[in-house]
């Protein structure tokens, strides 16, 4: 085993394989950027070593940087995570040439299956479904466009080097054909360095199934199972469990023979994912394989016990693997669900900044979060805007989804936008719940964009109580007298209006030989919680239901989210409420005639020009944020007044790029 190696990469799969070396007494060397000297997997590492500016282009993309940290530091072997370039063939080239180990498969299997033209031509070979497309390269928009006619609408734009939902467009026409062309090659060019796009049939209603695989480099592979992840965002996974509640053991085994089949054929050696595309028959295509880690690779292990790091590491240091398929059993179901730096309410579109407050719930048996950031950290424009991955593991598919709600309800993010209400909304979903769905569930489920969850009559009430509780408690502690300290479990009775919106419910907090009781109209709810003031969680019991419940004071009440529902609730005293009627509403800015930047990031190109009269739907700029390109396009026809960004510039969310000329 090796006594020391490096992890190119950074973010919470550093943290993860640092870990799992520490476990093994190997020590660890971190490389980090500029914009990343304070982050938590270089505190976390043995070492750590500079290798240069922010951008990935100039650090963690740069293979003599990371070959020179490894000789100057002493590591014998690298483990890639995923992405940057945890499958450029180049990099493991690279580093044999200095005589260090990549941890991860051999040159050839990555070059092979890497590129998925000729992926897609051996997997064909080996016997392995695959979906209907053109595989051969293409030159322009043009050749794409008569391509996709050929192969009938919608198809697939997808670069031939991408991953991670990069450099993928679907297009419905020839209009999006065109575009989509071109912003998966920028984007696949930004990401991997290679604008290469290739086109197969989109097979419509889907689910996504992955098979694990296990190789080493003494002939030997095997199957661990599969992972559904059909719940995906612009391409993107975002909830991901083991086992499918779709599969049945007569595909799990077809599917798992043919992806061992494929890692066979390449003359594969570590851990790999064959990620397949499944119909409503359960007739199966091959994607792609994916010849690193993958993001989700936690479930895999909790249902299959096998820490996937572990048997990297024993596989590049040439042992053999020490299970047969035989030895393969898949325990209980585990859900991941992945916590991004992402505004929900605005269309998912990337937060960076500070994290103000973070509290991931405390992990156990049954909870698990992976991350790669603290309370204090900086959230940065240049990488990937993951910042944890929660996961839940329960004997069944229904305790394991709760589980993960109720984890969801007490991971506290303070001073960015994240997706955890989405999240806890989807754990929700009574769909969700049933396990019917396709990679379109989302685009299906929340057509208009998410806006809130959907709360139940007992929970819409619960937090009412809970407001006026909490607003009790916090009374009867403003009233302490004399620095004698009053029993704020106790508050006076006292009749209080709560406000959710338009309506308005009339409160009562009662003491009681039981606990303190809040009536909210004629319920009468018993409050059985721990909470004191400046808790940003209460957690207990309200008439009956279990709560968890993320807590923020607002000027007249509290802001409280919980499934994903968050309801602003104002709390006063009877004889206060009627005098609110007289209080004028605040007005906000006038923004019709301005193209404000949605979100970050940097300026791409600026589509038109001053004076110029555009249509609805053109496209006026082009932000890039977090690796991904978001084209602006005019939600109405009119002229450009003026122009106040330009191709470049660094821009600030609702930061004016161009407004239009007044109506008046």
């Amino acid at each position: 085993m090796f006594n020391k190696i490096l992890i190119a990469n950074r973010g919470e799969i550093a943290c993860r394989v640092i870990k799992t070396a520490r476990a093994l007494g190997i020590k660890t060397v971190a490389v980090y950027s500029e914009a990343d000297a304070d982050a938590l997997h270089v505190e976390m590492a043995d070492e750590a070593v500079a290798i240069g500016p922010a951008p990935a282009a100039e650090s963690y993309l740069v293979i003599d940087k990371i070959v020179q940290a490894c000789l100057d530091t002493g590591a014998e072997a690298v483990h890639p995570g995923y992405g940057f370039l945890s499958e450029r063939a180049a990099f493991v080239e690279a580093l044999e040439a200095k005589g260090i180990t990549f941890i991860g498969p051999p040159p050839g299997a990555i070059n092979d299956m890497g590129d998925k033209i000729t992926s897609k031509k051996i997997a064909k070979d080996a016997g392995v479904s695959t979906v209907p497309g053109h595989m051969d390269l293409i030159k322009d928009a043009d050749e794409a466009v008569k391509i996709s006619a050929e192969i009938g609408y919608p198809v697939m734009l997808k670069a031939t080097a991408g991953g991670g939902g990069k450099g993928m467009r679907i297009a419905f026409n020839e209009k999006e054909c065109r575009e989509g062309f071109v912003a998966a090659g920028n984007e696949a060019r930004a990401s991997f360095g290679d604008d290469r796009v290739f086109i197969e049939k989109f097979v419509e209603e889907p689910r996504h199934i992955e098979i694990q695989v296990l190789a080493d480099s003494h002939g030997n592979a095997v199957y661990l199972g599969e992972r559904e992840c059909s719940i995906q965002r612009r391409h993107q996974k975002v909830v991901e469990e083991a086992p499918s509640p779709f599969l049945d053991d007569a595909t799990r085994k077809a599917m798992g023979e043919q992806a061992v089949a494929l890692a066979k054929a390449v003359g594969y050696a570590s851990a790999g994912t064959v990620e397949f595309i499944v119909d409503k028959n359960k007739d199966f295509y091959f994607l792609e394989m994916n010849t690193r880690l993958q993001v989700e690779h936690p479930v895999t292990e909790q249902v299959t016990g096998l820490d996937l790091v572990e048997q990297m590491l024993r596989v590049a240091a040439g042992e053999t693997l020490s299970i047969t398929q035989e030895d393969v059993q898949l325990t209980g179901w585990s859900v991941e669900t992945r916590v991004y730096a992402e505004d929900p309410y605005r269309g998912f579109l990337p937060s960076i900044g500070r994290l103000t407050r973070y509290r991931p719930p405390a992990e156990n048996d049954v909870v698990r979060v992976d991350t790669g950031v603290f309370e204090g950290a900086e959230i940065s424009m240049f990488y990937d805007p993951m910042i944890a991955k929660l996961v839940t593991t329960g004997a069944t598919r229904d305790e394991a989804v709760e589980a993960q709600r109720v984890a969801l309800n007490s991971f506290l993010i303070g001073g960015i936008g994240h997706n955890i209400p989405f999240l806890a909304a989807l754990m929700q979903h009574p769909r969700f719940r049933s396990g019917n769905m396709t990679t379109a569930f989302i685009a299906e489920e929340y057509p208009e964009g998410f806006q809130d969850g959907v709360l139940s009559d007992e929970m819409a009430t619960a937090l009412v109580a809970a407001a006026v509780f909490m607003n009790a408690v916090e009374q009867s502690r403003a009233s302490q007298i004399d620095g004698r300290i009053a029993d704020v479990r106790a508050p006076q009775d006292t009749s209080w209006i709560a406000r959710v919106g338009d309506d308005k419910h009339h409160c009562h907090v009662m003491p009681g030989k039981d606990g303190v009781r809040v009536a909210v109209g004629r319920a009468s709810l018993l409050i059985e919680t721990q909470w004191t003031p400046g808790t940003p969680i209460f957690i207990g019991g309200i008439g009956g239901l279990e709560v968890h419940i993320l807590v923020e004071r607002s000027e007249l009440g509290y802001s409280l989210l919980t499934d994903g529902c968050r309801r602003s609730i104002s709390v006063l005293p009877a004889h206060v409420d009627p005098l609110m009627a007289h209080m004028p509403e605040k007005t906000g800015l006038d923004s019709a005639n301005l193209l404000l930047c949605p979100m970050p990031g940097l300026v791409v190109s600026i589509a038109v020009e001053e004076g110029e009269q555009v249509e609805a739907g053109q496209t006026l700029a082009v932000v890039e944020a977090m690796k991904m390109e978001n084209i602006l396009r005019a939600q109405r026809g009119g002229r450009i007044a003026k122009i106040h960004a330009e191709k470049g510039d660094s821009l600030a969310v609702d930061a004016v790029i161009l407004e239009f000329e007044s109506d008046a």
